[in-house]
């Protein structure tokens, strides 16, 4: 038996336009991500992949993103789980930072070093090590056992939680995982095993 894991980015944020750290703050979405999650939406209901249950995080940007998804797929009145486990990474002193200024005030390298190493977190925020810690225990409790099941889970959350997932999934080490580019917006659809081991990747 196999079961279904779709995994969707929130759409651009007002953050994400403006090139800022954004972390655990909570902008909301551009039109452009509003967009961006209604056309994933359109995307798996052409595809015919309707899912049994649906999972985000405690920010806004990616409850707003399901929301959007759920809509124009024309589903309603569905429990939704919402749960800070599927946070994006907290980038500490770096939030609300433009990214450039960032670099002004530490040095390019170590703002590299920040956001593209495994295990280094910035000051006062979390590294995607320890965003793993804390998303990949939530994914193997509460989400895992139902695609196990054969049921087709939605999650919508934030680049560096579904790295984390990707990471587990597609087995990548941290040096693949930190090179994979999560697009806002785009659904990453797998099959997947009942022991969690991935069948294949489906195009939507």
């Amino acid at each position: 038996m196999t079961g279904t894991l779709i995994l969707v980015r929130h759409g651009e944020s007002e953050w994400n336009l403006k090139n800022l750290f954004t972390g655990w703050r909570n902008p909301a979405l551009t039109e452009k991500g509003v967009g961006e999650a209604r056309e994933t939406g359109r995307k798996l209901k052409a595809a015919g992949i309707v899912p049994d249950r649906f999972y985000t995080s405690g920010l806004r940007r990616a409850q707003h993103t399901l929301d959007l998804i759920l809509e124009e797929m024309g589903i309603e009145n569905v429990t939704i789980v919402r749960n800070t486990a599927l946070n994006e990474r907290d980038y500490g002193d770096l939030s609300g930072l433009n990214k450039d200024d960032a670099r002004a005030k530490w040095g390019e390298e170590q703002v590299l070093i920040w956001r593209r190493s495994y295990d280094v977190p910035p000051p006062g925020g979390e590294s995607l090590e320890m965003t793993a810690q804390r998303t990949l225990p939530y994914y193997e409790t509460e989400i895992r056992p139902h695609v196990a099941a054969g049921e087709t889970v939605l999650v919508a959350a934030h680049g560096n939680s579904l790295r984390a997932l990707v990471m587990a999934i597609e087995g990548l080490t941290p040096e693949q995982i930190l090179k994979r580019e999560i697009a806002t917006g785009e659904p990453i659809v797998y099959r997947l095993k009942a022991d969690g081991a991935l069948d294949e990747r489906v195009g939507v």
